[in-house]
């Protein structure tokens, strides 16, 4: 017996240093990187290639963040970012949220088959769908502005946006709108008083998908911008891209700032972001 609980014991130990070995060796494989831009943003000149495998070089400066803040539009292509982001991720979510749950609650003719056509559309490849949101923008009179790039990424994460949030809707017992209709509430009511507040975590998601989505997109941009003063920091850093030379510093340094917004949007939104990703997905 006390062979068999001893044994038992190494297993769970051997078992618990190599789920232990496996999550550190994870981490070190996605934090390295991060490390090594920031190495380059901190080393002195615009080198790129170095032997010195340090973090922290010799000669270490901040001079790459003060003259990328002092001598480009950066501030500006951030704060442009910004902008078209939360516009998107909001407007996305707010349009997402009702269409999901006519799909959910209502019976209407080319239900099943809209619910496919929004999925088809998520395996065309971003590259394809750039000639007809172009076509679309101009059309519209809407080239180098916020408005259009705003349009243009609701369109494209939308279709996501409706599967996710449909999907969690269907699993809300229906017994709790039918209560709060007995009361006396609209259906309209029963959505905002009942469904929305019961779908914060899928809401989440569908915000946090718009969100890096429209915040790291580039494609798009690189057609519908075409001012300085409107770029995207996907487009801007490209700036510091010459023909000769490349500023590796600034770039590194810009890559290090960009990446706070997104870090402060997930560490606000991890707890429903977990269980948004687990209960989302009981029921498509």
């Amino acid at each position: 017996m006390n062979k068999e609980a001893s044994a038992h014991r190494r297993k769970k130990t051997i078992k618990f240093l190599l789920v232990h070995l496996a999550i550190i060796a994870f981490v070190v494989i996605c934090v390295y990187p991060l490390l090594r831009i920031f190495s380059v943003s901190i080393r002195p000149g615009d080198k790129l290639i170095s032997t010195d495998l340090s973090l922290i070089p010799v000669g270490a400066t901040f001079e790459a963040y003060v003259r990328l803040l002092k001598e480009t539009l950066f501030l500006r292509w951030l704060w442009n970012s910004l902008l078209i982001t939360v516009a998107t991720s909001f407007i996305g979510v707010s349009l997402a949220s009702t269409a999901a749950y006519a799909f959910s609650r209502f019976k209407f003719g080319g239900k099943k088959g809209g619910m496919i056509l929004l999925l088809s559309t998520q395996m065309i490849p971003a590259g394809m769908l750039i000639l007809p949101l172009f076509l679309m923008i101009m059309k519209l009179g809407l080239m180098n502005t916020y408005l259009g790039m705003i349009i243009a990424y609701s369109v494209s994460s939308l279709p996501f946006s409706i599967w996710i949030l449909k999907g969690y809707y269907d699993t809300i017992p229906r017994s709790l709108e039918e209560a709060a209709l007995v009361d006396g509430t609209s259906q309209l009511g029963a959505f905002y008083r009942i469904i929305l507040p019961l779908s914060t975590p899928a809401l989440s998601i569908a915000f946090l998908f718009n969100f890096t989505t429209a915040w790291n997109e580039y494609l798009v941009a690189r057609v519908v911008l075409f001012s300085a003063k409107q770029y995207t920091w996907t487009l801007g850093l490209f700036e510091l891209q010459g023909q000769y030379i490349t500023q590796w510093g600034m770039f590194a340094a810009g890559s290090m700032l960009v990446t706070i917004p997104v870090l402060m949007v997930f560490l606000y939104s991890s707890k429903w972001l977990i269980s948004g990703l687990t209960l989302g997905s009981v029921k498509g």
